[in-house]
């Protein structure tokens, strides 16, 4: 089972693709990381990706994909893998067609930007020791204090409502485009998230065996 991964920042798609890879055992390749492990192991897409880095250019997206498809041919991803944070764009979608990379479906999770607003700016981390909460979903037994060692609970910059909403923004002007191309090569599949991450891990599960 060959997969793409879509859905807005917080839309839950990191558990999601975690529940997929325990349940079909299938890798999870995410850009970021192949990216640095093709830096590290110094392979020629990872040298070329390297020039442009140093250079303070963005790593055009033909040098990404010729990383992306080193890391599928690895033996690991001989029976199916899950691309999560890529494709963002219909250029990059486009570019993987045409190095004959075959994705089997394309899976869409589904969530109202105001939920997702409320979910990620509820979010809050301990200043000391990282451990996370929510103000409607894991409250702390004293508000603003961490359970776990007194520290102060903080609002990261990056779960701020205007940071959310900016996210959300680029999300649905540069990738949701994405549903289009893939509905008109038949691989697109949506599922709409629920409150539960259980009841949605359902719903995705059906829509794969489908």
């Amino acid at each position: 089972m060959k997969l793409i991964l879509l859905g807005a920042p917080g839309a839950g798609k990191g558990t999601q693709a975690e529940k997929i890879v325990d349940k079909f055992g299938i890798p999870a390749v995410s850009t970021g990381n192949i990216i640095r492990a093709a830096l590290k192991q110094g392979t020629e897409m990872g040298l070329k990706a390297k020039s442009y880095m140093e250079s303070g250019q963005l790593v055009p997206d033909d040098v990404v994909i010729g990383i992306i498809k080193e890391r599928l041919n690895e033996k690991d991803c001989e029976n199916g893998f899950i691309l999560d944070g890529f494709p963002r764009t219909i250029p990059q979608a486009q570019a993987l067609e045409d190095m004959g990379i075959v994705i089997d479906k394309v899976l869409d999770i589904e969530v109202p930007d105001e939920i997702i607003t409320a979910r990620l700016s509820g979010r809050r981390v301990c200043s000391k020791c990282a451990n996370s909460y929510h103000l409607v979903y894991k409250k702390p037994i004293k508000d603003g204090i961490c359970d776990s060692c007194g520290g102060e609970l903080i609002q990261r910059k990056d779960d701020a409502p205007e940071t959310v909403k900016a996210r959300l923004k680029e999300y649905h002007e540069m990738t949701e485009p994405l549903k289009d191309f893939y509905k008109n090569l038949g691989k697109l599949v949506v599922v709409q998230g629920q409150e539960s991450v259980d009841d949605t891990t359902a719903l995705v599960f059906k829509a794969l065996e489908d």
